[in-house]
């Protein structure tokens, strides 16, 4: 590919975005012991709960790539480190909600929040239509990348 394709460049810059978020978050990982599943399993949880989803121990497997053993040992971790709690659904007792507790809340905002307030004002100074269309980029891509990150891909099959 010619390194002027103007995708290509944004591929690029998507990368280097994806190191810098990469090594802040293995920085907040190591400074609160976590490994970076569990990681991983907070900020899908918390994702859960901005969107409204029921997180259960099965759903928190299948979005991490988890078997049930896995699954059942990072939730343990996570529970005995305080960051997350298991609730018993009201209607079904045998199905399990998995939630995260506040203090790790304010942890991530702690470390994450000084950047995510410079992110969000630094969006102040596009436009209504730009945001858009970084908007639709962005969802775009993450498509494409879950599209090919999904069941038989690798690394090795595409080349």
């Amino acid at each position: 590919m010619d390194d002027q394709d103007p995708g290509l460049r944004l591929v690029h810059l998507l990368r280097g975005l994806t190191v810098e978020f990469d090594l802040l978050a293995a920085e907040f990982a190591a400074a609160n012991r976590l490994h970076p599943t569990d990681l991983r399993a907070l900020i899908a949880l918390l994702d859960a709960g901005r969107d409204g989803t029921v997180a259960t121990p099965g759903w928190l497997g299948e979005q991490l790539g988890l078997n049930s053993a896995s699954t059942t040992g990072l939730i343990d971790r996570l529970e005995r480190a305080g960051h997350v709690r298991r609730i018993r659904d009201t209607r079904d007792r045998r199905r399990v909600h998995v939630v995260v507790e506040e203090r790790a809340v304010a942890l991530g905002w702690a470390f994450f929040g000084p950047l995510i307030t410079e992110v969000v004002t630094a969006t102040r100074a596009f436009s209504d239509a730009e945001l858009d269309t970084v908007r639709r980029f962005l969802g775009t891509v993450t498509g494409v990348v879950t599209r090919v990150r999904g069941p038989g891909w690798s690394a090795g099959a595409q080349g």
